[in-house]
C-alpha cells in the first residue's frame, strides 16, 4: 500500500550558466583574425509542476537534491555552449512550496498555477568576442557563466476540497464520506483507522456537487502535536465548510457538547481564521438513540449551537437518515459563499536571494602571493563591460570600487599605498587620493 506523505524538504539548485570562451583565429593567410571566443549555454531552471494523476508527496519522502543541468562553456569560433536542461519535478495539486528555514510561501501550486519556475539558471557569460575594442583588439578575458543558486524547500501537500469533516476518531466519518462520495475509505472500528486525508465527490440531483475532505481524528492536543491529527489539519485551511460528526449517542463513552468544544478549541489554536468558517454538525448515530432524531440530546445540542447559526442535523450513516437534508444545506451555503478558495500568497522571492548572491563580493589578502584579493559576480561583470585601457573606462573602474564600498574594505584591511590589488587576471597598484576617492589604483601589466 503507497505511504500517504504530506510534508517532505528536498534540496533545489538550478543550473550553473557556462563559461565564455577566450581565443583568437588563427588562420593561414588571415591576418590579425582577433577574438572568436564563444558564450557560455544558460544554466537549466528548477519547475514544478501539478500531476494530476497524484496524490501525496511520497517520492520526496526521504528528501534528497535536485539538480537542474548546467550550461555548456562556450568554445572556439564563435561556438555558444549547450544550453543546459530544465529540472520539472511533479508534485501533486495544493502542494504549497517554502523556503525551508523562514517557512515563507514561495509558490502555492493550485487553483490556475500549474507550473512555476522556482529557480532560474545562471545566464551564460560571454566569450571574448565581446570585448574587442579600438584600444584593445585582443581581449584576454571572458565572462564567467552565473553561478547556481541552491535553496532548501519545504513541501506540504494541503488538500483542496470545498467541505472539510472533522470530528474524534471512530465517530463514523470514514462510514459518511463512502456513503455520501465516491470514495471508498478503509473503515473498521478501531481509532485512526484513516491514516490519511480522503477525498470524495458529492454529486447531487439538481445542486451544485462538492468535494468533501475526511481529515484524520482529532484528539485534544492535537494544535500542539499530539495524536495524528496534528499532522492533517493543514488540510482543513482551504477548506470553506466544516462538517462536525459527533457521536450523539455516546457509543464510547464520550461526551457529543465536550467534542464539539474540544474541536473548536483545536481549530482555532492552530489557526483562529479556520472557526470564522461556516460550520455545521451531524449529531450521528441517531440509530443507536431510543428516541432517534427526536432524543432529549439532539435537541439539547440543537438548542445550544443554532442560535450560534451552526446547523444541527441528526444523521445515521448506517440507515442514511438525514444525509440527504445535509448535502442540499451544504450545496446551498456553497453556493452563497462568494470567496474564491484559499490560495496561499507569495511571500519569499528566490530571485531576490540570486540578485543578493549576484552582488556580494569578498575582498581578502592573500599571504602567499601578498596581494589583495577582490571577487565577485559583479565584479566580474564590470571587469567584462569596461575598457580599462582608455581614460573614461579607467575613471569608471575607479568610481565603481568606490561606490560599492570595496575601497572601504580595502582599508579595513589596512592596505598600504603601492600593494597590489588582484581581480580576475588583472593587478593593479594601490595608491591614496585624497582630492577625489578613498583610493585609486593604477593599472599593472595584465597577467
Amino acid at each position: 500500500m503507497p505511504v500517504f506523505v504530506d510534508k517532505a524538504k528536498i534540496f533545489i539548485q538550478s543550473g550553473k550558466g557556462g563559461d565564455g570562451h577566450i581565443s583568437f583565429r588563427r588562420e593561414k593567410f588571415v591576418n590579425n583574425g582577433g577574438p572568436d571566443g564563444g558564450d557560455g549555454g544558460k544554466g537549466g531552471d528548477v519547475i514544478f509542476k501539478v500531476d494530476e494523476g497524484i496524490n501525496t508527496l511520497a517520492d520526496f519522502h526521504y528528501g534528497g537534491k535536485y539538480k537542474a543541468e548546467n550550461g555548456q562553456d562556450g568554445n572556439k569560433r564563435r561556438c555558444h555552449g549547450k544550453n543546459g536542461s530544465d529540472l520539472i519535478i511533479k508534485v501533486p495539486e495544493g502542494t504549497v512550496i517554502k523556503e525551508a528555514a523562514s517557512g515563507q510561501v514561495i509558490a502555492d501550486m493550485s487553483g490556475d498555477n500549474k507550473e512555476a519556475v522556482i529557480l532560474k539558471g545562471g545566464r551564460g557569460g560571454n566569450g571574448n568576442m565581446h570585448y574587442a575594442t579600438s584600444t584593445m583588439q585582443a581581449p584576454k578575458y571572458a565572462q564567467p557563466g552565473q553561478p547556481a543558486i541552491e535553496l532548501e524547500v519545504l513541501l506540504e501537500l494541503k488538500v483542496i476540497a470545498d467541505v472539510g469533516l472533522v470530528g474524534f476518531p471512530n465517530v463514523g466519518k470514514s462510514t459518511f464520506l463512502s456513503k455520501v462520495s465516491n470514495a471508498k475509505p478503509k473503515i473498521a472500528n478501531y481509532h485512526f483507522t484513516t491514516l490519511s486525508p480522503m477525498l470524495g465527490v458529492v454529486d447531487l440531483k439538481d445542486a451544485r456537487g462538492f468535494v468533501v475532505a475526511d481529515i484524520p481524528g482529532l484528539i485534544e492536543g492535537a494544535s500542539e502535536g499530539a495524536g495524528l491529527g496534528h499532522e492533517f489539519l493543514r488540510h482543513i485551511e482551504r477548506t470553506r465548510v466544516m462538517i462536525h460528526v459527533v457521536d450523539a449517542a455516546s457509543t464510547e463513552g464520550r461526551d457529543p457538547f465536550e467534542d464539539i468544544e474540544a474541536i473548536n478549541n483545536e481549530l482555532k489554536t492552530y489557526n483562529a481564521d479556520i472557526t470564522q468558517k461556516p460550520q455545521v454538525i451531524a449529531a450521528n448515530k441517531i440509530d443507536m438513540l431510543p428516541d432517534g432524531e427526536n432524543s432529549e440530546v439532539i435537541q439539547k445540542i440543537r438548542d445550544k449551537y443554532e442560535p450560534l447559526g451552526v446547523k444541527v442535523f441528526a444523521t445515521s450513516t448506517l440507515t442514511g437518515q438525514g444525509i440527504q437534508e445535509l448535502l442540499y444545506y451544504i450545496s446551498k451555503v456553497l453556493s452563497e459563499i462568494n470567496e474564491k478558495p484559499v490560495i496561499f500568497e507569495q511571500e519569499f522571492f528566490p530571485e531576490t536571494m540570486a540578485k543578493q548572491a549576484d552582488e556580494a563580493f569578498t575582498v581578502e589578502y592573500d599571504e602567499d602571493e601578498k596581494e589583495y584579493v577582490v571577487e565577485g559576480p559583479k565584479i566580474e561583470k564590470m571587469l567584462g563591460y569596461t575598457n580599462l585601457e582608455s581614460e573614461k573606462g579607467f575613471a569608471f573602474f575607479q568610481k565603481f570600487m568606490a561606490d560599492n564600498g570595496i575601497l572601504d574594505e580595502l582599508e579595513k584591511l589596512h592596505i598600504q599605498e603601492g600593494d597590489t590589488v588582484r581581480m580576475y587576471g588583472f593587478s593593479f597598484e594601490y595608491y591614496r587620493n585624497a582630492d577625489t576617492v578613498p583610493g585609486n589604483f593604477e593599472e599593472d601589466e595584465e597577467e
